[in-house]
């Protein structure tokens, strides 16, 4: 297969609200009397759905009360992001110019609801042939189904495009749709992203050249 299509995770690859989203998090679990770490958000909260994301902790409450303490969190999130700016990783946006000269179609795809709202605010989203967004598809990752529409809508096969993640779980994600995926460990914590068939610690690492050698 060629390389044709490159599907970027937004939240801690195409953009740093990772921060932001932590301290969301956190402030929301407090409020249950949960002790909720940077391990706990990398491990089990990062790069899926709010609900899913609340359910990873909160597993004694109803569907409803989940559902308001999810809420809850995205209010503390959007307070976080409208009281100050959002910053973009640059080595990310210059990869994705370089593949967009060479033809390749690029997406955002992020389980977050607020993904077109992050990328319009940050002055980026023409980057982008598609964008995926928490309320497009059904199914959290592991599953893929994320990476598959973002696939579809750049009319591209799975064979023919390459994921980038941060996040254990959206790594899972891509690798259970068949796809080639660059593990992005900022942190430096490399074996949470085991599986992916590269890791590095900054898109600065990787180019078009090895990006189309990863599909040979």
């Amino acid at each position: 297969m060629s390389f044709k299509a490159a599907i970027f995770d937004l939240d801690g690859v195409i953009v740093n609200t990772v921060p932001l989203h932590f301290r969301a998090w956190k402030r929301m679990f407090s409020e249950y009397g949960k002790d909720f770490t940077f391990e706990d958000y990398k491990e089990k909260v990062d790069g899926i759905p709010r609900l899913d994301g609340a359910k990873a902790i909160l597993k004694d409450l109803n569907p409803g009360e989940l559902e308001k303490a999810a809420s809850r969190k995205q209010g503390y999130y959007l307070e976080l992001v409208d009281s100050g700016t959002i910053e973009i990783y640059d080595t990310t946006v210059s990869l994705i110019k370089e593949l967009k000269k060479k033809d390749i179609r690029v997406a955002a795809a992020s389980s977050s609801r607020n993904c077109s709202y992050i990328l319009e605010k940050s002055g980026i989203i023409d980057l982008f042939g598609a964008v995926i967004g928490g309320g497009d598809f059904k199914k959290g990752k592991p599953d893929p189904e994320i990476f598959l529409l973002a696939a579809s809508r750049l009319k591209s096969s799975t064979g023919e495009s390459v994921v980038f993640e941060d996040a254990k779980l959206g790594v899972e994600a891509a690798k259970n749709g068949g796809m080639l995926c660059v593990g992005i460990a900022r942190e430096g914590k490399r074996e949470l992203l085991r599986g992916a068939d590269i890791i590095v610690e900054d898109l600065a690492e990787v180019n078009y050249e090895t990006l189309k050698n990863l599909f040979k």
